[in-house]
This record gives structure tokens, sequence and C-alpha cells, in this order.
């Protein structure tokens, strides 16, 4: 199986997925599969039923015990699922024996989001990236795709000697077709640097939004430029980079601001190398708006995943100010004090705002902080190494308020 199903049409019942979750002691597993389930059913999927289970190690046959797996196929056929979609990464060897064990498809959690990346993709980038992505991937699965290894015929002058197997030629094939779609990301690259020098010519402060995928970044960004880029409540709504320029009144000029793919917890590497030139969007920006779901028990692992990705691009050295959305969720008794303090993360002290981009709630807070950003980058260069603070106030550790 080379990936998913197609996502059901109109009228159509949606395909049945079992979720397996194996905890063989990770410190970020997921004991509830719920952001699993958000990745299925953003790919257009209907969850069937969930199975954890524990182990020392992961089973170097079917990753879990063949017990396990009757156990799967048994849930399978009880809910009339059509597919199984493991939260691990499995291998080939793996994915290609509980296929025979199970008689179904089985895929994991990294097909799963190549799969959503090729729905959402929208721009010829985009694709570009979703599509090297993809290639990669399969080049890995070769070994599982093909029966027909047996070897072809020779060429002219060989006499009918040994050519190349079938899956030599796959992999000749990927290989090429790898080349060229990173020749032609190369050429979207180029385009970026050039936009990039451009904006650096005319002196334009540049803000980039990262964030856990679903933290709010799109809508946020709807919220601040009056921009109608998609914004959806599910996982990766946004891919492409939209980038727009926002009037700051309070110091008297334009800054760009660009909203930029989410991230998630164990993100393809593959992918993240894919998004090259769009995370570089990221890298170069002057400032970071890090958007942070508030409303989610699980943020302060979201922040370290978010903070792990900017390291791996190069980027954990921009500045950032922490953006705690969807407030407008919270019980009264965690509602902030006021709309802007200061925190730590990284071991460095970085301004905080609390916004509600749906409601508009300390959005002028966040305005006033970015103007702040932008008088001390222009006029007030922090010269002694820190990140500046944008003359922020500082909130006591011990405030029973909100502190996540």
């Amino acid at each position: 199986m080379t990936g998913f199903a197609p996502a059901s049409t109109a009228g159509e019942p949606a395909p049945g997925v079992i979720l397996v979750g194996v905890d063989i002691g990770q410190p970020n597993f997921d004991a509830t599969l719920d952001e699993l389930a958000q990745l299925a059913q953003s790919a257009g999927y209907r969850v069937c039923d969930k199975v954890v289970c524990r182990r020392r190690a992961p089973d170097a046959a079917l990753y879990v015990g063949s017990g396990k797996a009757d156990e799967i196929a048994a849930l399978a056929a009880a809910h009339g699922a059509s597919e199984v979609l493991f939260d691990q990464s499995l291998s080939p060897a793996q994915q290609r024996n509980l296929e025979r064990h199970l008689k179904m498809p089985v895929n994991d959690r990294v097909l799963l989001i190549l799969d959503i990346f090729a729905q959402r993709a929208r721009s010829h980038e985009g694709k570009l990236q979703v599509e090297l992505a993809r290639l990669r991937y399969l080049s890995t699965r070769l070994v599982r795709r093909w029966s027909h290894l047996e070897r072809q015929t020779g060429g002219i002058g060989l006499r009918g000697g040994p050519g190349e197997t079938q899956i030599e030629l796959d992999r000749r094939m990927i290989a090429e077709a790898i080349q060229r779609t990173r020749e032609r990301l190369e050429r979207v690259k180029r385009q970026r640097r050039t936009q990039r020098r451009q904006r650096e010519r005319r002196g334009t402060f540049t803000v980039s939004l990262v964030g856990y995928t679903n933290a709010g970044k799109s809508t946020l960004f709807n919220a601040l430029v009056k921009a109608r880029a998609y914004a959806a409540d599910q996982l990766f709504a946004t891919l492409d980079t939209t980038t727009r320029q926002m009037y700051l009144g309070e110091v008297g000029c334009n800054v760009s601001l660009s909203d930029t793919v989410g991230f998630i917890r164990d993100l393809p590497h593959t992918l993240v190398e894919a998004f090259a030139a769009t995370l570089q969007e990221a890298r170069d920006a002057d400032l970071l708006l890090h958007v942070v779901d508030a409303a989610n028990p699980q943020h302060p692992e979201q922040i370290d995943n978010v903070q792990r990705v900017l390291h791996e691009i190069d980027a954990a050295d921009v500045p950032q100010v922490l953006v705690f959305n969807k407030i407008d969720a919270l019980p009264p008794e965690r509602r902030p004090l006021q709309h802007r303090d200061v925190t730590e993360l990284e071991g460095r002290s970085v301004t905080r705002v609390f916004v509600s981009a749906q409601t508009g709630e300390g959005l002028d807070a966040l305005r006033a902080v970015l103007a702040d950003a932008v008088r001390e980058h222009l006029f007030m260069p922090n010269g002694d190494g820190g990140v500046p603070q944008f003359g922020t106030i500082r909130i006591p550790s011990n405030d029973p308020r909100f502190h996540p």
C-alpha cells in the first residue's frame, strides 16, 4: 500500500480506521491517542476504536506482539474498519508483516501527516514540498512495494545477461524524481531570497507566526492584517506561507507579517527538510510570534516541540514573543491578570501576551508589543546580546492566576 485510500466524498461514509499506540517508555507518548485521532479526522477518516499497549521494546516483526495483532484484527472486523493506523513510525518490514497478518492496509503517523499535507497544499511551492517529502518516504518503502523482483532482460549486446532488477529501476526513477523536485524547489528558494532582499532594502521589519498546529495562527493572522487566509479548527489547516503588510500606527510604518506551517510532535524530518523554503521565513524574521493554545492542557509540551523544530531550522536565536491565544476558552480562575508580562523560555526572558484572536481581546496589547519591538529594532538596538523585552511589566512568579 503506497498511501491512504481517498477520503470519502459527499454521500459516502468515511473509511474507518483502528488507532494503535505502543508505549515503550518514550516521554511524549500520547496514552489517549487524541492527537492521532485529530490527524485521522483531518484526513477524512472515521475513528472506530483505539488500542494502547505497553512493551519494553517493539517487536521486530510486528511492532506489537502476535496476540495484540490478533486483537487488532478482531476489532477491525467488529467495527468494519478498513485500515489500521499506528502512532509510531513503522519499518518497511514491520508494515509488510502487519499487512499480511491483518489482511488490510497498515500505515503510520508519518504517512498520515504526508497525506494531510498532500490534501492541503495549494500553491506550486507547497505541492513541490509535499511531493519531495512523499518521494523520500516512498524511497524507503520500495522493498515492500513490489512483488515482481525478477531481473529484467539485459540490453543490446548483453546476450540476455543479467540487467537491473525492477527494484533497482524503481530506485533510480525515484532518485531522479527527487533530484528534479529539489531543483525546482531551489528555484523557489531563490525567488524567496530575492523577495527577502527587497524587503531588507526597504528596511521592512519582518514578523513570522510560528507555533503548534491548530494553535490559531491563521485566525490571529487574519485578525491582525484583516486578511482572508484559510483558517479552520483542524490540524494543518494552513500549509502555504502567506505574507501581508500590517500598518502599525504607533510607529507610523508597515511591518511584514507571515503565517507559516504549523509544527507537531514528531514532525517527520523529511517534511522539515522539504519545507525548508517555507520555514526560511521564520529563520530570517526579525521577530517570531510563537502562538500557543492557552486552553490546551498539553501546551507546555507543545511549546517544547516547537522549540525543537526551531533549533532544527536554525531559528532558535530569533527573538520571540509568546502569544497565548484562545484565552476566551479559559475558565475565569485561569484568566490572566493582564494581557502582557515576561516569562522564561530556554533560560531567556521573553515577552508573553495573552489574546483571543476570535474575540479580539488582547490584540491591542499585542500590537503595542510589536510597536515596541520595531522601535527597539530601528532606534534602540539591544547591545547586551539579550532578547529585547519591549517595555513589558514583569508578573511575580507566584501569581496564582495563570502560570503554565
